[in-house]
């Protein structure tokens, strides 16, 4: 699918195209957004670019060479952004191609931050005066997005948090499912943010023309960095509730071996006195005795209460 945006007064504004008006609204796009394109508008992006369009596996690929460049088509830069299904967050690559005249960017699956982009651009809220400048903006979405899942991450993790730390009737194997969780989605944003600023260093050396650029991606950049280290906090949190948890399953279990300790314990001196009168001996005074089954079983009941009394004594129970 293809879908074409012209800058109007500073503005970005979605183009109304026909399908047989494609060849047209390729060069009068500022920005044309790519998404899962078919052969026909591989071909059309072709002859557009004089280039091969990336194939989403190179657009995958993790070398520094590979995703941010400069060849005669314009300035490449493969950036990873954020995704989210059933819950989980991903990762997916955008292959962005900055042209002199236009702004190319070309995914395979759906993302949030385009979305909001189209839908603020209907509204007129998406200012900007050059395909670099709409880059930028773009840059700009995506940390917000970020941010806005960090938070998120946040408000979650306080919920396990309580629910670890303060709930004594939580299902604790349902807290490290969702503390792995959170560590995966965690992990996710991080590898964008890091991805992010090695395209922001790239960016920085190659739109020096504008002199609006450098500082926009120079602010980007510090809220990278602070965003990097809310990312450390929430792994440090993370590790010490998963610690934790572990610790008190560990807790619940040793106080389970504990009760099968003191029971075999108790029990042990009674099954001692039972098994010495089941002994088939001739001579066993005891067996001629009126009192010996009475007997035995109160040696037997003495014999239980005995250690019990003494572990509870010792406060071991």
């Amino acid at each position: 699918m293809l879908r074409f945006f012209r800058i109007d007064n500073g503005l970005i504004r979605e183009m109304d195209v026909a399908p047989d008006e494609a060849d047209s609204a390729l060069e009068k796009a500022d920005w044309i957004d790519v998404h899962t394109p078919d052969e026909d508008e591989r071909n059309l992006l072709q002859r557009l670019l004089h280039t091969d369009v990336p194939e989403f596996d190179e657009v995958e690929e993790i070398e520094a060479s590979a995703r941010c460049f400069v060849d005669q088509a314009g300035i490449h830069v493969h950036s990873l952004f954020l995704t989210q299904t059933e819950g989980r967050h991903d990762t997916i690559s955008v292959a962005c191609i900055l042209q002199s005249r236009r702004l190319i960017t070309i995914r395979e699956d759906d993302v949030a931050d385009f979305r909001l982009i189209r839908m603020r651009a209907r509204r007129g809220q998406v200012e900007a005066n050059s395909p670099a400048e709409l880059l930028v903006t773009l840059f700009e979405q995506k940390m917000e997005n970020h941010a806005d899942s960090l938070e998120d991450l946040h408000r979650q993790l306080e919920d396990v948090s309580y629910m670890v730390l303060e709930d004594e009737e939580a299902e604790l194997d349902e807290a490290i499912g969702k503390l792995a969780r959170l560590e995966d989605s965690n992990g996710k944003i991080r590898l964008c943010l890091m991805d992010s600023q090695r395209d922001i260093s790239f960016l920085l050396r190659h739109l020096r023309s504008a002199s609006e650029h450098p500082d926009t991606l120079r602010e980007i950049m510090r809220d990278i960095e602070t965003l990097m280290s809310h990312t450390t906090f929430l792994f440090d949190k993370i590790n010490f509730l998963m610690d934790s948890t572990q610790g008190f399953i560990n807790i619940e279990q040793n106080q389970i071996i504990k009760i099968f300790s003191i029971a075999a314990v108790v029990f042990l001196p009674p099954t001692l006195v039972a098994s010495i009168y089941g002994m088939n001996f001739d001579v066993m005074p005891e067996l001629h005795w009126l009192g010996g089954y009475p007997w035995a079983l109160g040696l037997m009941v003495m014999a239980g209460i005995a250690p019990y009394l003494y572990f509870k004594k010792k406060g071991w129970l």
